[in-house]
C-alpha cells in the first residue's frame, strides 16, 4: 500500500524520468548519423601509419639505403618527377623510411613526393585527401563539407555530452534490490527490446567515460570552442608564449601546426641580408638552396631526423623545423632566417603554459599516439562502444515506434527539471554552438506539439 507521503514523491521522479528520457530522445536523434561517421572514421585514423604502411607500401619504405644526399638535391629530384612550388620537406626519423617533399602544383591539390635519401630515386607521389587515411581524416573533422561541417561535427560532440548525461540517469539503479543483471551486464536470457535496452545501457556505462574524454579532447580542434578555448588560455597566460603580433598565424603557413602554436605569430626574416643572389619569393630556387645550411645547423644541434622542414613564404618568410613526436614533451619548434640562416627563434614544450602543455598532451592521447599500440587499442574502445550503442538504439527505437510516426517519448506537463534546466543553460553559456542549438530545438519542439495538437483537434 501507497503512503500520501510518497505516492507524491513517486509521482514527480516519475515525470522527471520521463522528461529525462526525451531529452535523451532528442540528443540520440541529432548525433547518431553523424557520431557513426565520426566512430568510423576515427578508428580508421587511430591507426594511420598502420594502414598507410599496409596500403601504399612502395612509397611508405625504401629499398636502397646508404649515406643521405643533400635534401636540395631530394627536392630536385622530386620537382622532376612533379612540377611545382615547395612548400616543405619531411625527414626520415630511421633510414628505412624515405624523404617526403611536399609540393603545390599550379593546379589540384598538394602533392607528397617520397626520395629515396640516398640515391634520389623518386618512389611515387601522392595526394593525402585521396587517400583513405586522408579521406577518414577530412570526413571526421568537416564531414567534406568544408566550415558547415566542421560546425555539425562539433555540435555533435556536444549533444553527445548531453546523450550521456541523460543516459547515465536513465540508467540509474532504481529500488532496494542490487542486481549486476541490467547494470553491469546484460541479461541475456531476456528478449526483444528488453535485451536490447540492457546492452544499449551496460554498453554506455562501461564507455562513457572514453566517450567524454574523446570529446573533451577534440573540442579543442573545433572551429568555435577551439577558439574559445584558444583566446581563454592564452588571456590566462596559460597557453603559447606571446610575443606579440609578429607575422602571419603559423597555420596559415606550417601543415599539421601543433595546437598550442596554430595561432601563434610567425617570426619575420630580417631583410638587410636580402638580394645576396636570392630571390624574395618563397619556394624559389634560392629558398630550396638555402636548405641544405639549414639541415646541417639543425645536425650541428643534434636534430638528424624526424623533422618538418617548412620552406620561407615570402621575402619576410622564415624556414621552420617543426619537431612534433608522438609524445609532446619532445615538441621543438625552430626558426630560422631565410637570408643569413640564423636561429631567430626555438620554443619548446617546456615554453608552453600549464594548459597549453594539458590540451597537447590530451589531443596525443586521443589519437592514439601517446603510449603506442596500447592507446591506440584503449581509444578505439569508446569507437566501437559508440557504434553498438547506436545500433541498439535505433533497434529500441524501431521496436516501440508505432509505423508512420517519430514516436518521441511524451512532453511531460510539470516535470521537476528545473535543476537539469540550470545546468543545460550553463552547457549552453559555455558552449555557444550548443546553447544555439538548444534555442532552435526549443522551437522546433513547440512546432511539433502545436501540429501534433491540431492533428487530435
Amino acid at each position: 500500500m501507497t503512503s500520501p507521503d510518497t505516492a507524491p514523491t513517486k509521482h514527480a521522479a516519475s515525470a522527471l524520468y520521463r522528461a529525462i528520457w526525451r531529452w535523451h530522445f532528442y540528443a540520440g536523434l541529432i548525433v547518431a548519423p553523424v557520431l557513426l561517421v565520426m566512430a568510423i572514421t576515427g578508428s580508421i585514423y587511430l591507426f594511420n601509419t598502420e594502414i598507410d604502411d599496409w596500403l601504399n607500401r612502395d612509397t611508405r619504405f625504401v629499398t636502397a639505403q646508404g649515406p643521405a644526399m643533400p635534401v636540395s638535391h631530394w627536392i630536385a629530384a622530386a620537382q622532376a618527377a612533379q612540377p611545382g612550388m615547395v612548400a616543405s620537406v619531411d625527414l626520415p626519423a630511421t633510414p628505412d623510411r624515405p624523404g617526403i617533399v611536399s609540393i603545390a602544383p599550379a593546379k589540384g591539390e598538394p602533392v607528397e613526393v617520397a626520395v629515396e635519401p640516398a640515391t634520389m630515386h623518386a618512389l611515387g607521389s601522392t595526394v593525402g585527401a585521396d587517400t583513405l587515411v586522408g579521406m577518414a581524416r577530412e570526413i571526421h573533422r568537416s564531414l567534406t563539407m568544408g566550415t558547415l561541417g566542421r560546425r555539425i561535427v562539433e555540435l555533435v560532440a556536444c549533444w553527445t555530452l548531453v546523450m550521456i548525461a541523460t543516459g547515465l540517469y536513465l540508467w540509474w539503479p532504481r529500488g532496494m534490490t542490487f542486481d549486476l543483471g541490467g547494470v553491469i551486464v546484460p541479461r541475456f536470457r531476456l528478449r526483444g527490446r528488453l535485451l536490447w535496452k540492457d546492452i544499449h545501457a551496460v554498453t554506455g556505462v562501461w564507455v562513457a567515460a572514453l566517450i567524454v574524454f574523446q570529446i573533451l579532447t577534440g573540442l579543442p580542434w573545433a572551429g568555435v570552442q577551439g577558439a574559445i578555448m584558444r583566446q581563454g588560455v592564452t588571456w590566462a597566460g596559460i597557453g603559447y608564449p606571446s610575443r606579440g603580433a609578429e607575422s602571419v598565424p603559423m597555420k596559415s603557413v606550417v601543415k599539421d601546426a601543433p595546437w598550442t602554436l596554430a595561432d601563434a605569430p610567425m617570426p619575420q626574416s630580417s631583410t638587410e641580408h636580402a638580394g645576396h643572389g636570392q630571390s624574395a619569393t618563397g619556394g624559389d630556387a634560392a629558398g630550396i638552396a638555402g636548405v641544405d645550411g639549414i639541415v646541417e645547423a639543425l645536425r650541428v644541434g643534434g636534430i638528424t631526423g624526424g623533422y618538418r622542414l617548412t620552406l620561407p613564404a615570402g621575402p619576410k618568410g622564415v624556414y621552420t623545423a617543426s619537431i612534433y613526436p608522438d609524445q609532446p614533451q619532445g615538441q621543438r619548434t625552430l626558426y630560422f632566417d631565410r637570408y643569413s640562416g640564423k636561429l631567430i627563434r626555438e620554443t619548446r614544450y617546456a615554453d608552453y603554459g600549464w594548459g597549453a602543455r594539458a590540451i597537447e598532451l590530451g589531443v596525443q592521447l586521443h589519437m592514439g599516439n601517446y603510449f603506442g599500440r596500447a592507446n591506440q587499442i584503449l581509444m578505439l574502445i569508446p569507437c566501437i562502444g559508440i557504434v553498438l550503442l547506436i545500433l541498439s538504439g535505433v533497434i529500441m527505437w524501431w521496436k516501440r515506434r508505432p509505423a508512420g510516426r517519430l514516436a518521441a517519448p511524451p512532453k511531460v506537463p510539470g516535470a521537476p527539471v528545473l535543476g537539469a534546466l540550470v545546468i543545460v543553460g550553463i552547457a549552453g553559456i559555455l558552449l555557444p554552438l550548443f546553447g544555439l542549438s538548444l534555442i532552435a530545438l526549443f522551437i522546433l519542439d513547440r512546432a511539433i506539439m502545436a501540429a501534433g495538437g491540431k492533428k487530435h483537434a
